[in-house]
Parts: C-alpha cells; sequence; structure tokens
C-alpha cells in the first residue's frame, strides 16, 4: 500500500506564502513524476505543478513565477514552495505521484488533501 501524506496547508492573506510537503511510503520500485493539482469548490481539480525524478518542472499559467515545485528523491517528498499568493489560489491542494511498484506496475496515486485559503 503506498500513502501520500500532505501537509503545510492553512490560512494566509493575500501576498503571503504557504509550503506544502508532501511524502510517500510503502512499498515500491520507485516514484516518477509527482505534482501538485487543485479543486476549488464548483471547480473542476487543476494541475498546478509537477516535477519529473530527473528534476524538469512544469507550472500552470496562472502559478508561473509565483509556486516553486520541488523534490527530494531521497525522502520520497515534494513540496511546493507558494509566494504572492492571491484569493484565487484558495482550494483543496492535492499531491500526486506516479509510483512505480515493480518493473512492470505502475499506479497513479493521490494524497488527502490540504486546504489552503487565502484572505483578501
Amino acid at each position: 500500500q503506498v500513502q501520500l501524506v500532505e501537509s503545510g496547508g492553512g490560512v494566509v492573506q493575500a501576498g503571503g506564502s504557504l509550503r506544502l510537503s508532501c511524502a510517500a511510503s510503502g512499498m515500491f520500485f520507485r516514484i516518477n513524476a509527482m505534482g501538485w493539482a487543485r479543486q476549488a469548490p464548483g471547480k473542476q481539480r487543476e494541475l498546478v505543478a509537477s516535477i519529473v525524478s530527473g528534476g524538469s518542472s512544469n507550472y500552470a499559467d496562472s502559478v508561473k513565477g509565483r509556486f516553486t515545485i520541488s523534490r527530494d528523491n531521497a525522502k520520497n517528498t515534494v513540496y511546493l514552495q507558494m509566494n504572492s499568493l492571491k484569493p484565487e489560489d484558495t482550494a483543496v491542494y492535492y499531491c500526486n505521484a506516479e509510483i512505480q511498484r515493480t518493473l512492470n506496475t505502475f499506479t497513479n496515486n493521490w494524497g488527502q488533501g490540504t486546504q489552503v485559503t487565502v484572505s483578501s
């Protein structure tokens, strides 16, 4: 069983910063891509940022220049540093990881979500 556990959400004023963390645990061969998605009330879940094991990353246009994704492969952990937060960043943030369970088995795993609220 693979688990993704997020932490770091909370309430912050507009212009402030938060850092989210997500640690993967369980039995697996390797973690490939990791990322963060968010879902605001009444909206579809959207991918915010992703990063592959080699370090290359991608961002949604709405967060470019404000959010930074990073990972510590030794700790099986991915981070999302969020700066210059805006009220429209308010959402539940979910960690995602493509887990290679065996040489030929891959699963797409999600964390339980952490609430980020940005007040104006």
